[in-house]
């Protein structure tokens, strides 16, 4: 695949096998409390269970496994709020190629400690991701590093797609999957997968009210920024959509949906009691958005992804005190 190259089925069937020395299949779940809840018939794919706690982890083997040896001696950099990051990490790490990862300088403790023990040094600039992806750009044309773009990478969203296969064979008759946004790489994935099994299944985005920019972005056809990205979800939370995820959702998602920060609050808490479960808030953004329209999903066969459970001590205290 080339830069900015839409993946195909073919292309997750072949990261697939990939990262299949590295990673096993996360759970598919069910609860019959979260069931109870919504009126669906509710399935959680668990990827909040990957080693590193998130989904992206995928990709980042996918993309790492792909690098020419010029690119694993110059090192890779990316920029991140913690997942992708920890995703660039744990590959980086697996195949001895130095890593960089720029980031918010109130970025999230578990995350940093995450990357720092897997042997990747940390950089922190600016207020939030944009500002970090922005220092992230210029040490990256400064010192010639292989820059990991968090979502112009074809290799990530065929990566992040092996989730959606996992889903799709342990529940063929899946009817709507329901998934977290950000940059937007999970969903892209989603689609590519799902449209290709089967057109008539239902694919749904979720993004926090405070940082809509990859919906305003979907449903203008273009590229739209905006002035911040104010949700205490920080995987959700981005000002600027990116490219290639915009071109295929454009083409392919059914809907893209924004749920209110009180709405990801009570949805981690639920997760967490229901489940069992770790989960941060961006991982509940899918359960926010079905229990925010329940007559919309009732009685179906509805798939939530659980992005990621990288939530923090504080983080969490700070919900269940609420």
């Amino acid at each position: 695949m080339t830069e900015l190259t839409v993946p195909d089925l073919a292309d997750v069937l072949t990261a697939r096998q990939r990262i299949a020395p590295y990673l096993g299949p996360t759970p598919l779940y069910r609860y019959p409390a979260l069931d109870a809840l919504t009126g669906a018939d509710l399935r959680v794919k668990h990827e909040n269970h990957q080693p590193v706690g998130a989904f992206k982890v995928r990709g980042g083997i996918n993309l790492m496994g792909q690098l020419s040896p010029a690119e694993r001696v110059a090192g890779v950099i990316s920029a991140s709020t913690g997942n992708h990051g920890q995703s660039v990490a744990y590959a980086a790490n697996l195949f001895g190629v130095r890593a960089i990862i720029c980031m918010p300088e109130q970025a999230n403790p578990v995350k940093v400690e995450s990357m720092l023990a897997l042997g990747a040094e940390v950089v922190f600039s600016g207020a939030d991701f944009d500002d970090a992806r922005e220092h992230c750009e210029k040490l990256a044309i400064e010192h010639g590093y292989r820059y990991v773009h968090s979502g112009n990478e074809p290799a990530l969203i065929a990566g992040v797609g092996t989730y959606t296969l996992e889903m799709l064979e342990a529940r063929p008759d899946t009817e709507v999957i329901v998934v977290p946004v950000g940059g937007g790489s999970g969903a892209a994935g989603a689609c590519v997968v799902a449209k290709a099994v089967r057109p008539s299944i239902e694919v749904i985005g979720v993004q926090s009210e405070g940082a809509p920019a990859a919906r305003l972005s979907w449903l203008a056809g273009e590229l739209v920024g905006t002035d911040s990205a104010a949700t205490f979800a920080e995987g959700l939370a981005t000002r600027t959509a990116f490219e290639l995820p915009q071109r295929i959702l454009r083409g392919q998602l059914d809907d893209f949906v924004l749920v209110s920060e009180e709405a990801l609050r009570a949805a981690t808490r639920v997760m967490i009691e229901k489940t069992r479960n770790l989960v941060e808030p961006a991982g509940a953004a899918a359960l926010a958005a079905v229990l925010s329209d329940p007559d919309r999903f009732a009685g179906r066969r509805v798939n939530i992804v659980c992005s990621g459970g990288n939530i923090s001590p504080a983080q969490l205290t700070a919900l269940l005190a609420e």
